[in-house]
């Protein structure tokens, strides 16, 4: 399958750069930030899950409605919705959506947040019940007769939905990770899996670790899980104008980060000056890989990573539109099908990603076809750091 791109979906003009404390949704604003997604040829948009922020499923809905080609993933928690309401509740959206629906399972990497919504299980139950939720989800979508279930996270009689996907079949699985269990549960179940911008080196091995995964549960090499990988760009025409840009927005971050404002307009204070380490793997491998060098492989700017705490997706990719595009050519020569690309100033980032990084990749990808590259199995970037 071709390559293909997702962003982010944000509901008003409050930015990790400029926070509006409990913004409202701007109604406005919503139509004008998916319609230039959908204009720009962005093929998903992810709308994501906190404890304290706008219902998902609403947004997602309302995302379709505006949007003629645009693919929209909810993500879920387990803890959130019962299985089979969620499988209802996703083919009612897809097929309002005319098949355009996903789904990107979060399993909880943090036990203060999933307090906040009554779940107290541990880490690998919470992944326990997350491989038994997909299980049910997929059954739900496939099976045309009634059938019971007895696992140790849920059980009902008789259950059946007449709710089906548009394709009669399934709606596309995500899941996240960077841990065993999430390789596992991943590897085994997703049609997706979503990693957080790493370096090549690391990149390669954690997407050796979900194929073998994914062998291991006896899936063949081409029913493996697509690879989703996470950047925060920050672009311009030149190297020098991109770099100068980059430092403007690391001092935002340290700024609001220094002031416990909160981050993207949700609850959160954004303070990282006495923040705990994180609980989840994936933050701790970016913090750890951070003290190597401020900019790893071609591109990759670590220090923003360090100014958040490594919360949620925060590597940067700095430098002018060939240099960015040539780095995201790297991540897809490694095998990654799906690139998530969000900004810091989130709509006019979206629209100069959509003018000047993916057309730039999607040329580049012709170019490569055309020439016989192959490079799955290597790299384009250096291995230096600074």
């Amino acid at each position: 399958m071709p390559v293909e791109f997702i962003s982010a979906t944000f509901l008003n003009q409050s930015t990790e750069l400029n926070p509006i404390p409990g913004a409202p949704i701007d109604r406005e604003y919503v139509e004008r930030y998916a319609r230039a997604l959908d204009d720009y040829e962005f093929n998903y948009t992810l709308v994501p899950y906190d404890s304290s922020y706008f219902d998902p499923w609403t947004v997602g809905a309302t995302i379709a409605a505006l949007t003629k080609k645009l693919k929209v993933i909810i993500a879920v928690r387990p803890n959130t919705l019962y299985p089979t309401v969620a499988a209802k509740a996703l083919a009612t959206l897809d097929q309002l959506s005319g098949g355009r629906a996903v789904v990107h399972f979060i399993a909880g990497g943090s036990d203060v947040e999933q307090a906040r919504e009554g779940d107290f299980l541990t880490k690998d139950q919470r992944y326990a019940r997350l491989e038994e939720y997909i299980k049910i989800l997929k059954r739900a979508w496939s099976s045309t007769e009634a059938f019971d279930w007895d696992g140790q996270y849920y059980q009902f009689k008789q259950f059946r939905s007449f709710v089906r996907p548009v394709n009669g079949k399934s709606i596309p699985v995500s899941v996240g990770g960077s841990s065993d269990e999430a390789y596992r549960v991943g590897g085994s179940l997703a049609d997706i899996f979503g990693l957080w911008g790493e370096p090549l080196k690391e990149t390669k091995e954690q997407i050796d670790k979900i194929y073998a995964a994914a062998e291991k549960a006896g899936r063949a090499p081409g029913d493996r899980p697509r690879i989703w990988v996470t950047f925060r760009p920050i672009v311009a025409e030149t190297e020098e104008l991109a770099w100068a840009k980059a430092h403007r927005t690391l001092e935002a971050l340290e700024s609001n980060s220094a002031n416990g404002k909160p981050i993207f307009g949700a609850s959160q204070a954004a303070s990282t000056a006495n923040a705990p380490e994180p609980q989840n793997v994936g933050s701790q491998r970016l913090l750890a890989i951070a003290k190597k060098g401020e900019v790893q492989d071609r591109a990759l700017w670590y220090p923003t990573v360090t100014a958040t705490n490594a919360r949620g997706a925060s590597t940067a990719l700095v430098g002018s539109y060939q240099t960015v595009t040539d780095a995201i050519l790297d991540y897809t020569n490694l095998g990654a099908e799906l690139i998530s690309i969000r900004g810091y100033d989130n709509l006019n980032d979206a629209i100069d990603y959509g003018r000047y990084i993916l057309p730039k990749v999607r040329a580049g990808l012709v170019e490569q076809a055309k020439n016989g590259e192959n490079g799955a199995n290597g790299t384009n970037g250096s291995s230096t750091t600074s």
